[in-house]
This record gives C-alpha cells, sequence and structure tokens, in this order.
C-alpha cells in the first residue's frame, strides 16, 4: 500500500498508453497465415463469447478452447508461444514513456487496467510499461467498480485518470466528481465509434497522450 500522494494519476493501458489496435490486427494476420481464415473467423468468435462471460478480454483463454475443438491441431501450439512472446514494446505510442515520467512532477503515475490475471500482466511487462511505473499495476475485471480498492492501494487527495474509453471516465466520474480530473485521449477504435456524450464527464480530451507533455498539470490537479 502506498504513502498517500497528493495525487494518483491513473493510466489505463490499451489504446491509452499502447496501440492494441495494433496488436490485435497482427493477431489476425498471424492466425490467418498459421491456421486459415476459418480458424481465425472461430477465434475471434470465441474471444467475443468470453469477454461477454467474462467481462474482459482473454487472448489464451480464446486460444485454449480454440485448441479443444481442434485438439489434433498441433499448430496451434507455437501460436501460444507467438501471444507470449509478442514484442509488446514495438506498441508504445510516441512519448507514452516520456509522459509518465513527466507526471511524477505532481504525483504517483499508477496503472490501472481491465484484462486477464495472465496476459495482461505480461503485456504490461513485455511493453516496459510495469518498470516505468515502478510496479505500481492494477488490473481488475471492470475497474469502474474497484474505486475503493484503487483508494485502498494508492490513497490521495486527488486522481488523474487517463483513458481512452469514455465510459470509463463517466462511471468514475460518476462516483470521484471533483476528486478525479479526467482525461481523454483520443487514440483507438473506442475513442472513435464512442466519442463522449457529456462534456462534464471529460476535464481534458488530447488528440494523442503525448498531448499532455509540456503541460502544468498542477492546473488540473489542484
Amino acid at each position: 500500500m502506498s504513502v498517500a500522494a497528493r495525487t494518483v494519476f491513473l493510466f489505463d493501458v490499451d489504446n491509452t498508453l499502447l496501440d492494441n489496435d495494433r496488436f490485435q490486427d497482427d493477431l489476425r494476420q498471424e492466425l490467418t497465415r498459421a491456421h486459415g481464415p476459418g480458424a481465425c473467423d472461430r477465434y475471434w468468435a470465441i474471444f467475443e463469447a468470453l469477454r461477454a462471460e467474462l467481462g474482459y478480454a482473454d487472448y489464451l483463454g480464446a486460444l485454449e478452447r480454440l485448441r479443444i475443438e481442434r485438439l489434433h491441431d498441433p499448430t496451434l501450439l507455437p501460436t501460444a508461444n507467438w501471444l507470449i512472446d509478442y514484442p509488446f514494446a514495438d506498441l508504445l505510442y510516441p512519448d507514452a514513456l516520456r509522459v509518465v515520467q513527466h507526471v511524477r512532477q505532481w504525483g504517483l503515475p499508477v496503472i490501472l487496467s481491465d484484462g486477464d490475471a495472465v496476459f495482461q500482466p505480461r503485456k504490461i511487462a513485455r511493453s516496459g510499461l510495469w518498470d516505468a511505473f515502478s510496479g505500481n499495476v492494477l488490473i481488475y475485471v471492470h475497474k469502474e467498480n474497484e474505486l475503493a480498492d484503487v483508494e485502498r492501494w494508492h490513497p490521495a487527495a486527488h486522481y488523474a485518470l487517463i483513458d481512452d474509453k469514455s465510459r470509463i471516465l463517466a462511471a468514475v466520474k460518476a462516483i470521484w466528481g471533483d476528486r478525479v480530473t479526467t482525461v481523454f485521449p483520443k487514440q483507438g477504435h473506442y475513442a472513435i465509434q464512442e466519442p463522449p456524450r457529456d462534456g462534464r464527464s471529460v476535464d481534458l480530451a488530447i488528440e494523442r497522450i503525448g498531448g499532455l507533455l509540456g503541460r502544468d498539470l498542477s492546473k488540473l490537479t489542484s
């Protein structure tokens, strides 16, 4: 548990700090190349069904279920290694790591992500983000429902939430109110498909994560 900070900066990962859309495109290409378009389509159908069931993206779980359906296809096994060894550091957005260092002037940067308990930590570690955040990583199923636990691990007078999903920003704003500054980087498919409908849930919109560089964030977190 952290000593109370002036401000805790809560960063989402996928399409906030790294280009997860590009990862999914690469995975589609790899599945098609290695197993054919039919297996690729089946993988993503399983993936979406699992996400509806579990509430988060489960890339390895979808591969496990596909393997059960194709139990005598050993070519699926190298795909697991492809997933686990994927070079996520190549997907970091320009200036993402510099932004993490930039906000340290005013408080503590913490990863606040949704995801599974195996692949999401691996992604964060492989990208270099685990070290960049000094191990301050929280991963939940539905993070907007876990704010009390966030406060327990990282108490602060004020929070700043940087997330590409407008529904997450709105949900957290509804709970924390003026205790949180919400930042909306307009990156990735969620930001394009679901722009904020209520301007009150977003305190600052930026075109990309690097847009935080050079800003005096004390004005946002006071």
